[in-house]
């Protein structure tokens, strides 16, 4: 597993822009070539290009994991076709909300969603992500749990104001050991700034030695 800085469009907020499972990470068009290398090197996966509802902000809008990609109603039906054209598991969740990679924080486990969430919904995300166990509740009081951390199936990295005790509650749903951390220099919304897989991660320019090394802990990157 390894790790490297970038940016995309000139900017460390590399997790509005790119979405990562063990298998594909999506990005813009127009991405760099440098871009995709590193997404290749540090992540093993295979880049596409695509948009969602007309927009770069790909990591924002999109939830899922190695089973299947949650997309907002708001995507086109261009776009999911697109992505269900190269063999993706692609389901458009059709809720009030369009931010789901900031509303849905999941691995190949289990996942924690929105305390608002519908019921309806429930059911939908369980099947798509093919996981058992998925958890209305916040996170720190923010209910954007998805912008708050990132975890694998080794591993995450959560916002620093996270208590002890729901960091063991969160680790115990996830079934994964999580660390407190920040990025691109001191940013604690930990999505933002942090692409991650069970292989590799790529972070945002800004992101320090001492955040990395936290990085690298938390994710059991290098044998850490």
């Amino acid at each position: 597993m390894t790790l490297e800085k970038m940016r995309i469009f000139g900017n460390p907020n590399i997790g509005v822009y790119i979405f990562a499972n063990n298998k594909v990470a999506l990005v813009p068009p127009q991405s760099d070539s440098e871009v995709k290398r590193k997404l290749i090197s540090n992540l093993g996966v295979e880049v596409i290009e695509c948009r969602v509802a007309d927009t770069n902000l790909i990591g924002v809008l999109v939830a899922g994991n190695d089973s299947g990609l949650l997309l907002p109603r708001i995507a086109k039906e261009d776009e999911v076709e697109h992505l269900r054209s190269l063999g993706l598991n692609v389901r458009v969740l059709h809720t009030n909300f369009t931010a789901l990679g900031n509303v849905v924080l999941t691995n190949n486990k289990n996942a924690v969603i929105h305390p608002e969430t519908h019921e309806r919904d429930i059911d939908t995300i369980k099947k798509v992500l093919g996981v058992s166990n998925v958890v209305k509740r916040d996170i720190g009081r923010f209910t954007t749990v998805g912008s708050v951390a990132v975890v694998n199936d080794v591993g995450g990295l959560i916002h620093p104001d996270v208590s002890d005790s729901e960091i063991r509650e969160v680790s115990k749903i996830m079934n994964v050991n999580l660390d407190v951390g920040t990025v691109n220099f001191g940013v604690a919304f930990i999505k933002t700034g942090l692409v991650a897989n069970n292989y590799g991660a790529v972070v945002g320019e800004r992101t320090t030695g001492p955040e990395i090394m936290r990085i690298m802990k938390a994710l059991n990157i290098g044998g850490q």
